[in-house]
């Protein structure tokens, strides 16, 4: 398998976004700025606006494929969270390999951002707001061989695993 951003299909899009084909052929993939840039910039696909306190959850319309043993990890672009306090919700977000087209959702990143700050954060449509930083990771020599396979979208890597 390749590494490679993609559009969510518009059928998807239409259901988590806007029935919108002009919207849908506008927006980008993500993409470096510099040729040492470590993150890919992503761009809102609308404007939106964050209020002192609010969280808000924002479509990225993106979804990654990538080798099995690799991550994409979402953060915030640095001035975001030093400039004007907004930050993802769970601070890093990790998308694994087998996101990528899962029966629930097409493997679409969603973020959450909160406002932590005092004033209004706004971001307009095509603005650079997350990054995306490819990582190889590894796992342990004894571990047992895990037979499990993602069946859903956000979440669904613990279901079934809760040995509390």
């Amino acid at each position: 398998m390749k590494r490679f951003f993609e559009k969510i299909s518009f059928k998807q899009f239409s259901e988590d976004i806007a029935n919108d084909s002009k919207l849908y052929e506008e927006y980008n993939l993500p993409k470096r700025s510099t040729k040492n840039s470590a993150g890919y910039d992503f761009w809102s696909i609308e404007d939106f606006v964050i209020k002192p306190g609010e969280i808000k959850k924002i479509p990225t319309g993106i979804k990654v494929s990538m080798e099995n043993d690799e991550m994409l990890m979402l953060v915030v672009r640095s001035s975001m969270g030093f400039k004007y306090n907004v930050r993802l919700c769970n601070q890093v977000g990790i998308i694994e390999s087998d996101y990528y087209n899962n029966p629930s959702n097409e493997g679409h990143m969603w973020i959450k951002l909160q406002n932590h700050g005092d004033k209004e954060y706004i971001i307009k449509k095509g603005d650079a707001y997350l990054q995306g930083i490819f990582t190889k990771f590894l796992t342990v020599d004894n571990e047992k061989n895990i037979n499990e396979e993602r069946t859903g979208g956000f979440g669904s890597t613990s279901k079934g695993d809760r040995n509390e």
